[in-house]
């Protein structure tokens, strides 16, 4: 089967011209090999463009509610470091967009939920001091500089040492693990997700599930492995205190704070308002 070459080009530009003419031209699909690789392509780029909206409803989310209450900054300010090492690393290595594109999209949109964040809580400056931090980050992080020899070879070298960006990139390993953490935490001590979206909990989850997949089949590296298997792990604990939760927002709390000086006694109801019961 041949296909126009508008359709053949990104075909072959994605699964390489061995599966594609194995799979598509001549229809073999006992090509075991190449339909993993394929599906792992195509999960691959599923994956980026999942990233490119992931936190679009959590802003939206944010933004109505005028609030990011139940967010841990903590966590954000985590997730955020170590897409931003991701990113510079990747382009330092020239690697294709495909390979990274997710993470340079969750650092974009939560740059402006950290934002959002700060500035729902009295702190814009503190919000813009924190953009403008990250930014400066990913800059130096990223450049690369070039020198011309005395045989006229240039050589290409970045601000910082490749040695030192490489161990950066090592970290985010348990930088991106931990930063799950204290929004687990926070969500258990609520006993809600908060402003937490589903969606983007979810999307999550399924995009880590399919990383851990794609690691099988295109990564020979344990560590990588052993990453995208723990971060599906506490993107999982997250999707499930999501369906957990799921109602708590719209039932009210019947924890028992105390008894005022009248007798009456006094529970919290969501949103923080205290009901007060008179007492006969």
């Amino acid at each position: 089967m041949y296909l126009p070459y508008i359709l053949s080009a990104p075909a072959t530009a994605i699964i390489g011209e061995e599966c594609y003419s194995s799979l598509i031209e001549d229809f073999n699909y006992r090509d075991i090999q190449c339909i993993r690789y394929s599906l792992s392509k195509g999960l691959g780029f599923g994956i980026v463009l999942g990233g490119a909206i992931v936190k679009i409803p959590q802003i939206i989310k944010i933004v109505r509610a005028r609030s990011a209450k139940g967010l841990s900054l903590s966590s954000y300010l985590l997730e955020t470091f170590a897409s931003v090492i991701s990113v510079a690393y990747n382009v330092r290595q020239m690697n294709p967009i495909s390979t990274y594109g997710e993470a340079f999209f969750v650092a974009v949109q939560n740059l402006v939920i950290l934002g959002l964040m700060l500035h729902y809580r009295g702190r814009t400056r503190s919000a813009l001091g924190t953009l403008f931090a990250f930014l400066f980050l990913g800059f130096i992080l990223s450049r690369n500089t070039s020198e011309m020899q005395a045989d006229g070879s240039i050589i290409t070298t970045g601000l910082i040492p490749h040695g030192i960006l490489a161990f950066l990139q090592a970290t985010t390993i348990p930088i991106s693990l931990f930063s799950r953490i204290p929004q687990i935490i926070e969500n258990y001590r609520n006993g809600s997700t908060g402003q937490l979206a589903a969606f983007t909990v979810f999307n999550y989850c399924a995009g880590s599930l399919a990383r851990v997949y794609t690691t099988l089949v295109e990564v020979d590296d344990v560590i990588i492995l052993s990453g995208a298997v723990f971060n599906a792990l506490l993107n999982g604990i997250l999707a499930l205190q999501m369906a957990m939760y799921w109602d708590s927002w719209s039932r009210p709390s019947r924890t028992k704070l105390g008894e005022m000086a009248d007798g009456s006694l006094y529970t919290v109801v969501p949103d923080n308002k205290v009901q007060v019961q008179k007492m006969d």
